[in-house]
């Protein structure tokens, strides 16, 4: 996956051939920003743009914009699982909190690495 961020927002894109230029897409968000550009320079540059746009309309609007991660998550494990992982954080003197987002971390790092 190729990503780029701007202001905590982040943005996936994809080259087209066809069109010789990068298209992408803000992620985690109800609206939609787009943004393009023929070289990495010009991608970041039209996603800096769109956001700012993003961020000007709401502020004209009189809203809040949306922010795509609050950094909290609601996560249900079944008992056994929660006492598997609660044990491992406290063998390593890790808060369960600690050592969820740790694994978390490694796993997503992972996944994107091998795209």
């Amino acid at each position: 996956m190729n990503a780029l961020s701007y202001k905590g927002y982040v943005g996936i894109f994809d080259y087209a051939p066809g069109d010789e230029a990068f298209h992408g897409h803000v992620i985690g968000m109800r609206d939609m920003i787009h943004f393009s550009g023929a070289s990495i320079e010009a991608l970041r540059a039209s996603l800096a743009a769109g956001i700012e746009d993003y961020l000007g309309m709401c502020a004209e609007d009189g809203v809040s914009p949306e922010k795509p991660y609050s950094g909290k998550i609601g996560l249900r494990l079944g008992p056994d699982l929660h006492r598997l992982a609660a044990t491992a954080a406290r063998a390593e003197g890790k808060s369960l909190n600690t050592w969820i987002s740790e694994a978390v971390e490694r796993q997503a790092k992972a996944a994107i690495a091998e795209k």
